[in-house]
């Protein structure tokens, strides 16, 4: 007789294999009822635990973006006027989130590329912060007179790309990370390529 899940446990488990399906089929390509088989339950239970799909989709942006994590770390290099500090937290938990679970980039992805309200919803609650963090930190320090007047949020924007660009390649395209670069000596050289552009 199969172990009965908790409420947690059994939400926990569909929204993993929600991310698997989507992220490998797209949403378009996985109904609820895939969902339900791959984690051996009926098609109600998905909406015993999720009255909607768009409860659904929040469930999985909670249970995989990191953000509060990433913004509470590069926060107190903030206060310390850290500018390597702040820039060394974002990098480096943007990398360790996606090597250690591919499939969120993947499912953004599919999300942007279907036009699916997901990909608005991740926009809005999680980049978009993270945006506005790093820009709000440059326009501090062009004030205090460390960095030079620029476009502060397509500035943030630029350090950013640097690391979704490195992630996309290695996850998406599957070209073999450098050998004798860990993701630290991969986000150091971001860093400081990024700083020695914007210091005055």
């Amino acid at each position: 007789m199969k172990e009965r899940l908790s409420a947690e446990e059994r939400r926990r488990q569909i929204v993993e294999v929600a991310v698997e399906l989507f992220s490998r089929k797209g949403f378009r390509g996985t109904r609820t009822r895939e969902i339900a088989e791959a984690a051996g339950i009926s098609e109600a239970m998905i909406y015993r635990h999720f009255a909607t799909k768009r409860e659904l989709y929040f469930a999985i942006i909670e249970a995989k973006s990191v953000t509060e994590e990433l913004l509470a770390s590069a926060a107190t290099a903030a206060q310390k006027k850290d500018d390597a500090g702040v820039l060394r937290a974002v990098g480096l938990k943007m990398i360790e989130q996606t090597e250690a679970d591919p499939s969120l980039m993947r499912l953004l992805l599919f999300s942007a590329l279907e036009g699916h309200e997901l990909s608005e919803i991740f926009f809005e609650s999680r980049v978009k912060r993270l945006h506005e963090f790093l820009s709000s930190y440059i326009r501090r320090r062009i004030k205090e007179g460390r960095f030079r007047s620029i476009d502060t949020l397509v500035a943030a924007r630029g350090f950013i790309g640097m690391i979704v660009h490195y992630l996309l390649i290695h996850e998406l395209f599957g070209v073999k990370r450098p050998r004798r670069s860990s993701p630290e000596q991969v986000v150091e050289l971001f860093v400081s390529v990024f700083l020695k552009g914007i210091e005055r």
